[in-house]
């Protein structure tokens, strides 16, 4: 089914979103499959100045001659004119790859579940619905640890306020994200939002309940001492760690 060719999300992301699909309509021509659109944007939850837009793009075959000419051309196209977004993550893949029961747990989850064509052959509805499970959990979330060891590092390290702020913001949305997966296969729904995300935890552990109100305050993007944060990813991101594997334990 071809997606709409009228697409309405907040007004603030709206031109955003129009101008970058019209670049890569321009860029890629006939090469180009399908695109997509993820995250707050897709939910009509962007905050201007603070959230990024998230594109998928499906192409039919590769362009490795003008990848690089054609996704630094955007970036700086966003930069200079929608300097309200925070910034532009784009994924590219490739439509065969896709369209892939190799792909049932990536990107067939991906597109069916958290996105919206606004382009082209949409190829989530390759897939059916999606229950929440275990399996879907432990493949987003498995590089946890990788994450806790990167951003404590990235936190340590940061010169600047800017870059501070930004290790707090993913890390946060990382650990939320993450905590819930561990209790999803109970609740059986999906939840995207971190905040949302962080309380549907809570409702299991409610213990926890410190660490993700500061969870939320790195998320924010307010600057607090290093020591802090370090000390948050020390310890709520190792009992995550830990947490998670005896989870996989327990349920195999």
């Amino acid at each position: 089914m071809l997606a709409q060719s009228q697409f309405e999300f907040q007004p603030d992301f709206q031109p955003a979103v129009e101008d970058a699909l019209r670049f890569f309509k321009a860029g890629l021509g006939t090469n180009l499959h399908s695109v997509y659109v993820y995250g707050s944007v897709a939910r009509h939850e962007a905050v201007s100045g603070q959230s990024n837009l998230d594109i998928v793009v499906v192409t039919h075959r590769p362009f490795e001659d003008n990848r690089t000419t054609l996704l630094n051309t955007i970036q700086w196209r966003f930069q200079r004119g929608f300097p309200h977004v925070k910034g532009l993550n784009v994924k590219l893949a490739l439509a065969k790859e896709v369209a892939s029961l190799e792909s049932i747990f990536s990107w067939g989850f991906l597109l069916r579940q958290c996105s919206e064509c606004i382009y082209g052959e949409d190829l989530g509805e390759c897939f059916g619905d999606y229950e929440p499970s275990w399996e879907i959990a432990k493949f987003w979330n498995d590089d946890v640890a990788e994450w806790v060891k990167a951003y404590r590092l990235k936190v340590a390290k940061a010169t600047t306020a800017a870059e501070q702020s930004h290790a707090q913001v993913m890390i946060a949305k990382k650990l939320l994200r993450a905590s819930y997966s561990v209790v999803m296969h109970k609740h059986k729904r999906w939840i995207d939002s971190p905040v949302a995300c962080g309380d549907a935890f809570l409702l299991s552990h409610p213990e926890k309940q410190l660490e993700i109100e500061r969870l939320g305050i790195l998320l924010s993007g307010r600057v607090i001492p290093k020591r802090s944060v370090v000390g948050l990813i020390d310890g709520f991101g190792q009992w995550l760690v830990k947490e998670y594997q005896r989870t996989e334990f327990k349920i195999g």
